[in-house]
């Protein structure tokens, strides 16, 4: 996979090369590019920003440096996928001058990753799409993503309509609530998503019963119970008998007990969305004495 971010602060992208992600990079399994919006800006202040048409606070983001740095990655990444030709291994870059002639943007695809489907441009905003686990997932399965770090007021609304004619467009937000520009959001979108490609987590399994999984697995629809390790007994506290009882079914199903009452009570809406079908006789059980009662083809609270 190949991730671009386009922001006016490249730095904020250093943790990118630390951890499970890092190392990732490292391999050729992802590729990096952080690029200043900034590069594409002409003036001598490198001005990215003005105020807005019909007043109000704040000042919004230009669709001139937007429009060009848009054009710049993905001209160079199409150009990248059609040669075909590999490169050394994948390194984090945040070019600081960058324009269309980037080095970092002429960085090619390596040997075995996904084919080149084009594309697509992921704007972290309040107002947008609740981003979720399956999300993730679909976004995993993508070649290259585009991700645009807004600040201020946000970014010209132009440049995401002109966008929309040569790309999918994704406005997605984290949660309820306003950070000072989409920074921080990308870091999280782009955690999520990359733990979730083939080759980045150790241990394959480890996303199957994730918080929120999707499909057929024991966490699909919740989150998960608690967990414990060694030692056995800390500062008074015992680890719960079943999970050194060497008994596989029991151990699944106190897991899934325990994921189900976390989850009536600190996630009520995921919860109430449970499907009927989908829920045995001790699940309906459980969630009763958490206070939720199964009725009709879903959980009510």
């Amino acid at each position: 996979m190949r991730i671009d971010i386009i922001t006016i602060f490249p730095d904020y992208f250093g943790p990118l090369g630390v951890s499970l992600i890092g190392k990732a990079a490292q391999r050729g399994d992802i590729i990096f590019g952080v690029h200043d919006l900034r590069s594409w800006a002409h003036d001598p202040h490198r001005t990215v920003d003005d105020t807005p048409f019909g007043g109000g606070p704040g000042m919004v983001m230009k669709p001139e440096p937007w429009g060009e740095a848009l054009d710049a990655v993905t001209a160079a990444a199409g150009s990248s996928s059609a040669t075909g030709a590999a490169t050394g291994a994948a390194r984090l870059a945040a070019d600081g001058r960058g324009s269309a002639a980037d080095p970092d943007l002429d960085r090619e695809l390596q040997p075995g990753q996904q084919q080149d489907d084009g594309p697509q441009l992921i704007v972290p905003t309040p107002a947008g799409v609740v981003f979720t686990q399956a999300m993730a997932g679909e976004l995993a399965r993508a070649s290259h993503l585009i991700f645009a770090c807004g600040r201020y007021e946000g970014i010209d609304a132009r440049v995401v309509d002109e966008a929309r004619t040569r790309m999918p467009v994704r406005e997605i937000t984290i949660g309820d609530y306003v950070l000072a520009g989409g920074e921080p959001a990308v870091l999280v979108m782009i955690e999520a998503i990359c733990r979730l490609i083939p080759g980045v987590l150790g241990n394959a399994e480890s996303a199957t019963d994730d918080s929120f999984g999707a499909g057929d697995g024991t966490m699909s629809g919740l989150v998960e119970g608690p967990a414990y390790t060694r030692p056995r007994t800390w500062r008074g506290l015992d680890v719960p008998k079943v999970l050194l009882s060497g008994d596989h079914a029991a151990i699944a199903r106190w897991r899934r007990d325990h994921a189900l009452r976390r989850t009536a009570q600190n996630r009520p809406d995921l919860a109430a969305r449970l499907p009927h079908a989908a829920l045995s006789t001790r699940d309906r059980q459980v969630l009763s004495e958490a206070g939720f009662a199964v009725s009709g083809e879903d959980v009510a609270h």
